[in-house]
């Protein structure tokens, strides 16, 4: 799996505003949801807590590949493309649990696993 290019994670810390996830249910509808609570993992994983999600999660147990955009503080957008996991226990489920707010129910840990990465029109990766 490739590996987010220097320029994401520099970009990660800087985020401006809520980022947009987006699943495909297996008819091929899209759904786009804000999200504000997620995290790098590691150079190839973010993280996404399922907090409220319900279209969403049902996309990702469908299958449904991910895609993540977000506007940078210099108001470049950032979209990162990938595969799903869903996680309730383990390593991954565990770490979202440390930085997902304590007011939220941190129902799962979704794992976008990371095969694209866009600036604009420009790849990245």
């Amino acid at each position: 799996m490739p590996e987010m290019s220097n320029p994401v994670r520099d970009t990660w810390g800087g985020r401006n505003g809520p980022a947009v996830f987006t699943t495909v249910s297996a008819d091929g509808i899209p759904n786009s949801i804000y999200v504000t609570c997620l995290d790098l993992y590691d150079d190839r994983t973010v993280l996404i807590a399922d907090n409220y999600f319900d279209k969403t999660r049902r996309n990702i147990r469908e299958g449904s590949p991910g895609v993540l955009l977000y506007i940078t503080e210099d108001s470049k957008a950032v979209q990162i493309k990938g595969t799903l996991t869903y996680h309730t226990e383990g390593p991954v489920f565990e770490h979202m649990k440390s930085w997902n707010p304590k007011k939220h129910p941190g129902h799962a840990a979704v794992a976008l696993h990371v095969a694209d990465v866009y600036s604009g029109s420009k790849r990245l990766l």
